[in-house]
């Protein structure tokens, strides 16, 4: 075939993998149809990688018009890529194969990163390709900083999530600090692209520079705001991998970083709104940076009450209508299999059951729905909190499992405390409340809960797994 032809193969290979991204991403949007989704972009993803290793064809300008002209690739290339693809693909195959549920977050932090660290690389290795040609050097240089942000920061976020870097770094007039080190970044950046120079231990300096930029950008952002850390970051490397995309003029790899990047940015906005703060303020406010500890914000007066698997299993039995509120601890608990049996052992009794899912639940978005739906709960059944909250005064039951700041009455009555006017699942209207956790210890946000203190408030104490599997056996006994 002639390098015109396999220009148009490589071309028309390119858009049916754009329109795989694109329809993928839709079908991920419902959980019933995101594992086909899924699928369908990684077969267009597939398509892409072997268009790019197999097809080299340029398509340059002549005095006559334009010419084709096809690329000889030695073949000690080809086994330096099909060693990496085989490589990488077992790492991330067995990785993603291995991971608890519980570990989720800090696989796809960690998995960002990577793409981000991959755009860093791409601008360390082109920048010298292209001295002189001020559009390309400013994708690279962009493509640089973006991705080395990106990779840095998911680093920090990643410790953050294992519990490593427990608790963030408050660095004296830190947002002056971090603003400064932006601008010197991008300034830095500019010199780059518009001097001439080639000086390799610069393009170097500004690659550690951009690193300790994602570090600072991070490291004070408190545990509390790691789902809306993580989706930023996630658009980072979307962008980064755009501008790979304008500096290879590989349409695919412009498409895939744009989708990313965009849906990245919603997703943050869409978290922002449902803590009803601005971007700005989860940026340099740090909620939930441990600033407060569990005996801050509001005088807490009252006393909690304990109690036993019996006296909950009897009341869930005569209820009508239970709402259950699904959180970290149950993710850490691996409880959602046996949540599972005990909404269907309910509903085999006329109980109607629902649970209630808030945006920021969890350690990163979307998180206890992709838990739920691994125990094969009926998506139907999960509901959003701005639709379930006007049904909570008509609930006889909530059953809040491993959730904390999400329920915590305090956002609505206590402006001194850190989550006040942050949205919340108003489980406090409910005409009974059950609470299973492990202790009385803060949530992330280092606060006391008001809802534990409720008169109709039973604490029922224990590991989520091993009390709802006795939940259930009681149950059976009725």
């Amino acid at each position: 075939m002639t390098p015109e032809v396999l220009y148009n193969i490589r071309t028309i290979t390119y858009i049916i993998a754009s329109a795989t991204f694109i329809i993928g991403l839709k079908r991920m949007g419902n959980a019933k149809t995101a594992r086909n989704g899924n699928l369908i972009a990684a077969v267009g993803m597939t398509l892409a990688i072997i268009a790019s290793i197999f097809i080299h064809v340029n398509k340059v300008q002549t005095e006559t018009g334009v010419a084709f002209e096809q690329v000889e690739t030695p073949g000690f290339i080809y086994s330096l890529i099909f060693a990496a693809i085989i490589i990488g693909t077992i790492i991330g195959w067995l990785t993603a194969k291995k991971v608890q549920m519980t570990k989720m977050p800090e696989l796809v932090s960690m998995f960002n990163g990577m793409g981000g660290a991959c755009a860093a690389l791409i601008g360390l290795m082109e920048f010298h390709h292209n001295t002189g040609n001020t559009g390309a050097l400013i994708a690279i240089v962009l493509g640089l900083i973006i991705g080395s942000v990106s990779f840095s920061g998911s680093v920090i976020a990643f410790l953050k999530l294992n519990g490593t870097m427990n608790k963030p770094v408050r660095l004296p007039s830190y947002n002056i600090i971090n603003t400064l080190v932006m601008i010197g970044v991008f300034a830095f950046g500019a010199y780059m692209i518009f001097s001439g120079t080639e000086s390799s231990t610069l393009l170097y300096l500004l690659f550690a520079a951009a690193l300790i930029y994602g570090i600072l950008f991070t490291i004070p952002i408190g545990g509390a705001d790691m789902p809306v850390v993580i989706s930023l970051l996630n658009s980072f490397t979307g962008l980064a991998a755009a501008f790979g995309g304008f500096l290879y003029d590989n349409k695919v790899m412009l498409t895939g970083g744009i989708l990313v990047g965009s849906a990245g940015t919603l997703l943050t906005l869409v978290m922002c709104k449902a803590m009803n703060r601005p971007l700005s303020n989860v940026i340099f406010g740090a909620f939930g940076g441990g600033g407060a500890s569990a005996g801050d914000g509001p005088d807490v007066k009252g006393s909690i009450k304990d109690m036993s698997v019996a006296d909950a299993a009897v009341l869930l039995n005569y209820s009508k209508k239970v709402v259950i509120v699904p959180g970290y601890g149950l993710a850490v608990a691996q409880a959602q299999h046996i949540i599972h049996e005990l909404e269907m052992l309910l509903e085999e009794r006329g109980v109607e059951v629902k649970y209630a899912i808030h945006p920021v639940a969890g350690r990163m978005p979307g998180h206890m729905n992709v838990l739920l739906a691994e125990s094969n709960v009926d998506y139907g059944k999960l509901v959003e909190m701005e639709e379930i909250n006007p049904e909570l005064e008509q609930t006889d039951v909530v059953l809040v499992v491993g959730a904390n700041d999400v329920v915590n009455p305090a956002a609505k009555t206590d402006p001194s405390s850190p989550i006040y006017g942050m949205p919340i699942l108003e489980v406090d209207k409910a005409k009974h409340i059950i609470v299973n956790k492990r202790s009385m210890n803060a949530g992330y946000a280092g606060i006391d809960n008001l809802l534990f203190y409720d008169p109709k408030t039973s604490m029922l104490f224990g590991d989520a797994k091993k009390a709802l599997t006795e939940l259930v056996a009681e149950l059976k006994t009725m």
